[in-house]
């Protein structure tokens, strides 16, 4: 609890009191205002009085004395219990030195001072403009129908009209698509799309404390603490959902009142009333969402105070100490102005500047005398003790598991029973609870000695006295303390989350980390912690997890071009610390093999004719002076695993093209056991040679998958169980703004692709038209004679495959300009040379509409600036 002492004063009226985690406490001996002012007079006598039956106020000398300290919820109601009057506590408590209670506790700013930093400020402003070009944000015209639809059905009018049955029926029966809680969780359609709002999704209807039960059809209630539903009468059901309107109408009527250039203090004031006269509902997420819907100009549609918190931190803000829904929202309502945004598009752009939600752990790195630091920077990871535990990966975020892991640290690890429960906590939170994205502290006392972001999941290492690991990227390495450097001091994991100075901190050295000399010998990308980003970056955090991954998707998505330079990157960074463009010939052979000598990456193709023998091992034909015979060979990945067991230092990869043309099941027999990452090292006796084999750590598999030839459902369980999968769909945005004779690739590509979505047949979304098709040597097309030829030798006959003498649907995707459905046939003579004009007519006239696209005129404007660049050049 926070001693610091705040002092109140009014017309026969003097207090003192002192802010908490839970409230404001007005302490014994102050002094209440008896006479209460008539703008008062529905609340504080009522107060007063409650006070006087529990014995807090006492009559005394004409005056009302506080005879013991009393909690209130809120700052504003202790002022206004205090002063007889309805007050922001916020301004009216000070300090000794002067300080209003909302200065310190760091609700109020300078408004002087800009909120959002420059550099910050421009990245949410290009972020911003890219989404726009992108089509991903709400225009302002479809925000503002949503919003007026969204009144039409459920504002406080409505809500006002109605009681009884339609009045429960309306906000909270889940089974009615046009209930209040359907509109604020579920729905997403052209009408209205209540996921650009701010989710409330996740968890039971509890959220809403009533609900229709599904099974039984009978009403349930909740609490606050999350207890079991018990079943309540209709009756009742309807007296929750009066209560909820009441308060729902109690908070429009206080948001109305704030002043369209509200002060944090009255941001603060805001929260109290509403703690104070909407508790039920503005303290849940559902009602937060009403609230923003009909005031998007006021609120932010954040709906939960830790993303709140979280997007302030990630603004290099520090924010209020108050708690609630409601307090931070001035910050976003300033901010949102610095950038000149509607509320939803800028929270919408913060999403995809700053991310998910992630959380902050301190870990430590000593143990008595002897640090791991090294080790844990070497290896890129954070690790932690209890050797003799062995593997834990079973560990879950279950009651059970915690019995079963409290057992075992008693048999291995003893110590006292308090020792235990912490042990297992943190073994717990280790395993468990930090995730990737989230951010780790090494620290050694009060030194934070490096800050990294967690990239994998939990790793056993036997080798190592601290054999439970996470594989981490390196932010920095500078050494340092956080401004409360007491938190979580005697912990060995901890969770950062009690003093947002700390986090602010962190956020600052993670966004504006010091340059560090060049002959520094620190390295922040070490040869493990160096990751890829963007798709690569997704293929290697399955390998990390998984050991083997499946590129699938149709045709032209670059399946093959991504596991070709994924493994060849992460190769590269396994045996030279770089990436592989950076590598200088010598190097470039080390990783692709030359001649007869294999590399670090193979490459291997299934077909229906590929088999086991091919694969592991088996007897191949020989023919030696004339005379054949068998000899037991090695298949590609025997050799590879046994290559790669030879040099346990450096990673090996496999790449199989089209796998799921060949026999799964009999190419990789008992291999799928051993393929499994927890797995790896466990030795198995192979049939044909009767040798010991397994599989090593430091192999990975990549497969490619066309689903224009077989869907991933029809793939082998058990391979599906074992590899990760990354779905490779058609990337309109890698085309950019390029147009090749007045054709927007981008929107031409899209256009034929939402063609075929919507005429060929069922399976249509996996058999589009990819990309790569567009595209030569990793750049868009630039000319019309790669674009015929791409047209008339890639996509065309591929539409002809899939619309298999249906030139109709043909005639649907391609336009009657293109395709001849009376003669069955394509006009080819319009890719002649000379009818450039006629086939860039025929080309687009199914899709008139693109030239008014973002993509279209993207192209248009680039292109011009090309030209004005060109005449610049020549003048």
């Amino acid at each position: 609890m926070n001693d610091e002492e705040y002092e109140i004063k009014g017309k026969d009226a003097q207090g003192k009191g002192v802010y908490t985690d839970n409230g404001f406490v007005v302490k014994a001996g102050s002094l209440a205002r008896r006479e209460i002012v008539p703008s008062a007079k529905s609340t504080v006598p009522l107060v007063h009085q409650r006070l006087i039956s529990e014995g807090v106020l006492e009559e005394q000398g004409g005056h009302l004395r506080f005879a013991k300290d009393h909690l209130f919820e809120s700052p504003s109601g202790a002022a206004a219990a205090v002063l007889g009057r309805t007050a922001n506590g916020w301004t009216a408590w000070k300090r000794a030195d002067g300080q209003t209670l909302s200065k310190v506790k760091r609700v109020s700013r300078d408004d002087q001072t800009p909120l959002l930093e420059e550099p910050k400020r421009q990245q949410i402003l290009q972020r911003h403009q890219q989404l726009v070009n992108e089509g991903k944000l709400p225009t302002q015209q479809t925000l503002d129908k949503e919003y007026a639809l969204f009144s039409e059905r459920f504002g406080p009018s409505v809500l006002a009209g109605l009681d009884g049955e339609s009045l429960l029926t309306l906000m909270h029966d889940h089974g009615n698509r046009d209930s209040l809680v359907y509109w604020l969780e579920f729905k997403n359609d052209e009408e209205f799309e209540t996921r650009k709002f701010g989710s409330i999704a996740g968890g039971s209807a509890l959220k809403f404390r009533i609900f229709r039960r599904k099974e039984t059809g009978n009403w349930q209630a909740g609490s606050d603490k999350g207890n079991q539903p018990k079943d309540i009468t209709k009756e009742d059901a309807i007296d929750y959902a009066r209560s909820h309107r009441d308060q729902l109408l109690k908070g429009v009527e206080l948001l109305d009142k704030l002043s369209e250039n509200a002060t944090d203090e009255d941001y603060a004031e805001l929260q109290d009333q509403m703690d104070e006269l909407a508790r039920d509902v503005s303290r849940l997420a559902w009602g937060h969402k009403y609230f923003s819907l009909l005031f998007p100009n006021k609120l932010d549609d954040y709906h939960s105070p830790d993303w709140q918190r979280f997007h302030l931190l990630k603004l290099l803000q520090l924010p209020p100490e108050g708690n609630g829904r409601y307090i931070c929202a001035g910050r976003f309502v300033a901010a949102a102005n610095e950038v000149g945004l509607p509320m939803n598009q800028f929270t919408s752009t913060l999403n995809a500047v700053q991310g998910r939600l992630h959380r902050y752990w301190r870990i430590g790195t000593t143990t008595g005398k002897t640090s791991f630091w090294q080790m844990m920077r070497d290896r890129s990871c954070v690790a932690v003790g209890w050797p003799k535990l062995g593997d834990v990966s079973w560990i879950e975020a279950k009651q059970e598991s915690r019995e079963k892991l409290k057992k075992l640290l008693e048999e291995v690890h003893p110590n006292h029973p308090a020792a235990i429960g912490r042990d297992c906590s943190q073994l717990t939170q280790f395993v468990v609870e930090i995730t990737e994205g989230d951010i780790v502290l090494a620290a050694n006392g009060m030194s934070i000695l490096g800050i990294g972001r967690v990239v994998g999941g939990y790793e056993f290492q036997p080798e190592f006295e601290f054999p439970h690991q996470r594989q981490v990227e390196w932010l920095t390495f500078d050494e340092w303390q956080m401004p409360e450097s007491n938190e979580g001091l005697r912990s060995t994991v901890r969770e950062l989350r009690n003093y947002s100075e700390n986090l602010l901190a962190i956020e600052r050295r993670i966004q504006s980390p010091i340059v560090r000399k060049p002959d520094q010998k620190d390295s922040l990308q070490t040869k493990r912690s160096a990751r890829l980003t963007g798709i690569q970056g997704r293929i290697q955090s399955i390998l990390d997890r998984k050991g083997q991954v499946v590129l699938y998707g149709p045709p032209g998505t670059g399946k093959t071009y991504w596991a070709e330079r994924t493994a060849n990157d992460l190769a590269a960074l396994s045996a030279f610390g770089k990436l592989f463009d950076s590598l200088d010939d010598t190097e470039k052979e080390a990783i692709l093999g030359q001649g007869n000598h294999c590399g670090l990456v193979r490459l291997c193709c299934f077909h229906p004719a590929y088999g086991y023998e091919d694969f592991l091992e088996g007897y191949r034909p020989v023919t030696v002076k004339g005379q054949v015979s068998f000899v037991l060979r090695d298949g590609v990945f025997k050799t590879l695993c046994n290559d790669a067991a030879a040099s346990p230092d450096r990673s090996f990869y496999l790449i199989v093209d089209e796998i799921n043309r060949g026999d799964i099941p009999r190419i990789f027999g008992e291999l799928l056991t051993t393929l499994e990452k927890d797995k790896r090292g466990k030795r198995i006796i192979l049939p044909v040679s009767q040798e010991v084999f397994s599989v090593p750590r430091n192999v990975f598999l990549l497969g490619t998958m066309n689903t224009a030839d077989r869907s991933i459902s029809l793939l082998d369980a058990a391979l599906r169980r074992r590899f990760g999968f990354v779905e490779l769909m058609p990337e309109g945005s890698v085309l950019k703004d390029s147009a090749v004779a007045g054709i927007a690739l981008r929107a031409w590509l899209d256009a034929i692709n939402t063609k075929i979505r919507e005429n060929v047949g069922r399976d249509a979304r996996n058999l589009q038209i990819g990309h790569s098709y567009l595209m030569h040597a990793g750049t868009p097309l630039k000319d019309i004679a790669s674009l015929k030829r791409a047209i008339r030798d890639d996509i065309i006959p591929l539409l002809e495959e899939y619309c298999y003498e249906d030139y109709g649907t043909l005639e649907t995707i391609l336009g009657e300009q293109i395709v001849d459905v009376a003669a069955e046939r394509v006009r080819h003579e319009l890719f002649d040379d000379g009818q450039e004009e006629a086939l860039i007519q025929g080309l687009l006239a199914p899709f008139a509409d693109i030239s008014t696209s973002t993509e279209a005129i993207s192209s248009e404007e680039s292109q011009a600036e090309l030209d004005e660049d060109d005449e610049e050049a020549e003048s």
